[in-house]
């Protein structure tokens, strides 16, 4: 990996931690030592991620959430060549 990985990343555009670049190039999660692909937004520092709860909505139609607190090890995917 040659660029570090921000230490809090969100995939919500109206977050301040919001970065489509990087979200384009695809981002992992593993928290706890297992896979998430649900995960809406991250902190490492913080050790903590917030994943989506099925499909229901809050009042302003963005997802609900659930905080998890653990370990965080984002990663970039590799790209499907």
């Amino acid at each position: 990996m040659s660029e570090p990985l921000p230490d809090r990343l969100s995939s919500d555009p109206s977050s301040p931690f919001h970065n489509a670049e990087l979200l384009e190039r695809g981002v992992g999660i593993r928290f706890k030592g297992a896979e998430k692909t649900n995960v809406e937004e991250y902190c490492v520092s913080e050790g903590w991620i917030r994943v989506s709860v099925g499909k229901a909505k809050d009042r302003a139609g963005n997802p609900m959430t659930v905080k998890l607190v653990g370990p965080v090890e984002p990663y970039l995917r590799d790209p499907a060549d």
